[in-house]
């Protein structure tokens, strides 16, 4: 029977050409290709026998573990649709995401699903939920647990055939508003985000040409990242389906010292992290010492900005590391690598093909003129259950083409890579000229003694809006708003350069980790 890219075949294509080959490990929990692909094959024949059918919704609620992966592709088994669930979120943004998506199943850890009951009244479509223990002893009524589902179930792989066009969704949180779905087909989503068989080169050409990475030589990827956002996820099934072993980080809280040891005792090769806020701590324990990173030659980030001044600090103690940084967006999925040594504070990135930047009639812009970020190819179709939102973002051109346009700003440089800019909403407009906060954020961050920053435009009676910036120093540094200028006037325009600081202990961020610019403006008072 010939396969599809729907993931739970890519899966089963490795399980039978590798069996025994190490594919996860989460804590004390360990599982080879074999091993994995029968336990995803018990979740889906359970999901299946409590009434879940092709095309249904199964959310996923938990920190990083061993049976988020299976609960995700046990779901693709039956050609169901998992749905990433936030673990940060509180009982009404659970109930949004819930509501929204549709979900007739929830597989969640105890603790959290305690939040979901608050408002389970308000989710009548939601109907099977399946509890996993995490020393939590809350009441969870009518729910099935996990490991007892599991072993009532049957561990063959004997499923309806599935499909190219099976969907994948993966919940966005954005700047502003609700979370949005984004649904994508199986496969645009596997070329689009999970490199396409073959990271570092060409796509694999059919789903049986994924079993040769089962013979490739062994390889081991530390994932920091949260699996339930798209930076996380899609590194661990680039790992899976190139043939490695993904070793999930499973502490609440990242802790740089037990990710070092863990990287020691697994000989990790890559090393995944999201941004400065991983990056950083990272660079101050290596500073410290007594850390065996001789497996280590690659690391990866995303999620958020890693900034020259971070990846200096760790190149510092890894001299021969190579550096990992791409670009995503649940709209786009992954387009480029970063490119290294920019010192003008703005972050820039060399766009895989497809990718460009389009001004406001869809043509791509010239070198040096600001426009959209934009994809073609393989990209999402749309937001679920939100047409408008679809219209606003996904166009077709004049010559049939389809674009996924998101609202990031970026210009194209002479050399061909493409900077970005931030979200046009975010803009400010200081004395007529435009300045994007994320340009800014990036040039503040790269200062050895800030540790965030979150830029905004206040109101200005000369300029229209000034640039302000609320900053959270490392711990015993001491910063001025000179200190801080002065630092970004060799990176920045003038007009770009903050003329308010406020200091903080700690940035705050949305639940997503992204940037909070409305708490931004309240802690400057507005």
């Amino acid at each position: 029977m010939a396969r599809s890219y729907n993931l739970a075949d890519l899966l089963e294509i490795l399980a039978e050409a590798g069996p025994d080959r190490p594919a996860l490990v989460a804590g004390d929990e360990r599982r080879t290709y074999k091993e994995l692909n029968e336990r995803a094959s018990r979740v889906g024949h359970h999901l299946a026998a409590a009434g879940v059918e092709a095309g249904e919704h199964v959310a996923i609620l938990a920190y990083n573990r061993a049976e988020w992966i299976e609960t995700m592709l046990g779901a693709f088994k039956i050609r169901a649709v998992p749905i990433p669930v936030n673990f940060r979120y509180v009982a009404g943004e659970l109930r949004h995401v819930l509501s929204d998506s549709d979900s007739v199943a929830l597989v969640g850890e105890r603790s959290l699903l305690a939040k979901v009951e608050e408002v389970r009244a308000d989710l009548p479509k939601l109907r099977h939920v399946v509890v996993l223990e995490d020393g939590s002893d809350a009441d969870i009524p009518g729910a099935v647990e996990y490991e007892k589902a599991l072993a009532a179930a049957r561990a063959d792989d004997d499923f309806p055939k599935r499909s190219n066009d099976d969907r994948y969704i993966m919940y966005t949180g954005g700047t502003t508003g609700y979370p949005k779905g984004v649904e994508w087909r199986c496969e645009d989503i596997f070329f689009g985000a999970l490199g396409g068989g073959n990271v570092l080169g060409d796509p694999i050409t059919s789903p049986e040409a994924l079993a040769e990475n089962a013979a490739q030589p062994a390889m081991a990827v530390l994932d920091c990242a949260p699996v339930m956002h798209g930076a996380g996820q899609w590194v661990a099934f680039m790992g899976l389906f190139s043939g490695a072993k993904v070793v999930l980080y499973t502490d609440h809280a990242f802790d740089p010292d037990k990710a070092l040891r863990l990287l020691a005792e697994e000989q990790a090769n890559v090393l995944m992290l999201v941004g400065d806020v991983m990056a950083r701590p990272v660079a101050k324990a290596l500073a410290a010492g007594g850390y065996d990173t001789s497996s280590l030659f690659a690391i990866a980030s995303g999620g958020a900005p890693l900034t020259e001044g971070a990846r200096e600090a760790l190149k510092e103690h890894l001299p021969n590391a190579i550096f990992l940084d791409n670009y995503g967006a649940s709209e786009t999925g992954a387009c480029g690598p970063s490119v290294g040594g920019a010192t003008e504070g703005t972050a820039r990135f060399m766009m895989k093909p497809g990718i460009t930047v389009l001004d406001d009639d869809l043509k791509p812009v010239r070198a040096g003129e600001i426009g959209k970020l934009a994809r073609t190819g393989h990209i999402p179709l749309g937001y679920y259950n939100d047409p408008a939102k679809t219209a606003s973002t996904f166009f077709t051109d004049a010559d049939g083409t389809r674009w996924s346009v998101p609202g990031d700003f970026a210009s194209l440089a002479e050399d061909g890579t493409i900077v970005l800019l931030g979200r046009g909403s975010l803009m400010i407009n200081t004395g007529g000229e435009k300045v994007y906060p994320e340009e800014v954020e990036v040039a503040l961050k790269d200062h050895p003694d800030v540790y965030d920053a979150v830029v905004v435009g206040l109101p200005d009676e000369m300029f229209g809006q000034r640039v302000a910036a609320v900053v959270a120093p490392r711990p015993g540094a001491t910063l001025t708003l000179e200190d801080l200028t002065e630092h970004c006037r060799g990176r920045l325009a003038g007009y770009k350069l903050p003329r308010q600081i406020h200091f903080v202990d700690e940035v705050q961020r949305t639940a997503v980790g992204k940037s909070d610019y409305k708490w931004a403006k309240s802690v400057l008072g507005v």
